[in-house]
């Protein structure tokens, strides 16, 4: 039988989920919740490493945050658009794993992946709603699905979140979920090109970020998300 998912995290790349929502997916998988991470594409554009090494890197990481399932569908990196291939490649994911919440890049950002990524997951979340619209898996036909809530996690841009989650007792582990790409961020013995993420500077930008947007809430550490929609509160319980 397959896994129903909490929480399906999706990627442009592999690192991006970490970065983002890294410290909050190991809060849930600490809360039992079920979570899932999906890649889009193997990042194998990137400057430094290769896809090999990004997909050792992911593994990596996933053990790192305590998750058992994560897939990647390995579009093209920086050439993946939004349409129906794409999308029906997706809604095959999201009907197989029916996720309540799905979590996905930030709306518009430095890296172009990011924004079509956002729109792209947007759209196949809707989609995959429609019983019309027919998909399967080892010939058998998967039941139409929608998750409850989509929300984007904050990327390069110093994007307002509409919400913050309290992180506070999960930055370490997100830090070492994020430093687990070793190929992609600081390391003083690598011979391959400098980029923007790979300064020292980066590094300590994700704690000092968590840090602020921790501060903004009054706790130690916190991950900032954007709704695309209104977010509606049942009563005023559980808040930080």
């Amino acid at each position: 039988m397959m896994t129903k998912l909490d929480i399906l995290a999706i990627g442009a790349h592999p690192d991006d989920v970490e970065l983002g929502c890294g410290g909050t997916l190991a809060k849930m998988v600490a809360s039992n919740k079920k979570v899932g991470i999906l890649d889009l594409t193997q990042g194998e554009l990137g400057t430094r490493g290769t896809f090999e090494t990004r997909k050792i890197e992911a593994e990596k990481s996933i053990e790192i945050l305590g998750i058992s399932i994560r897939e990647n569908l390995k579009f093209r990196d920086g050439f993946f658009i939004n349409d129906e291939k794409h999308q029906i490649e997706i809604i095959k994911i999201i009907r197989k794993y029916k996720p309540t919440i799905i979590l996905a890049n930030a709306i518009a950002d430095r890296h172009p992946d990011h924004g079509k990524a956002s729109k792209l997951v947007y759209d196949s979340c809707f989609l995959s709603g429609l019983r019309k619209i027919k998909t399967e898996i080892n010939n058998i036909e998967q039941e139409n699905w929608r998750p409850k809530h989509l929300f984007n996690y904050i990327q390069w841009n110093e994007d307002k979140p509409d919400f913050i989650i309290d992180i506070s007792e999960y930055l370490d582990k997100k830090t070492e979920a994020c430093m687990a790409y070793k190929s992609q961020f600081y390391d003083p013995e690598s011979q391959e090109p400098i980029t923007p993420i790979t300064s020292k500077n980066f590094k300590k930008s994700i704690i000092y970020r968590a840090e602020n947007l921790g501060r903004l809430i009054g706790t130690d550490a916190g991950e900032g998300f954007t709704s695309p929609q209104w977010i509606g509160l049942k009563d005023f319980e559980n808040f930080v």
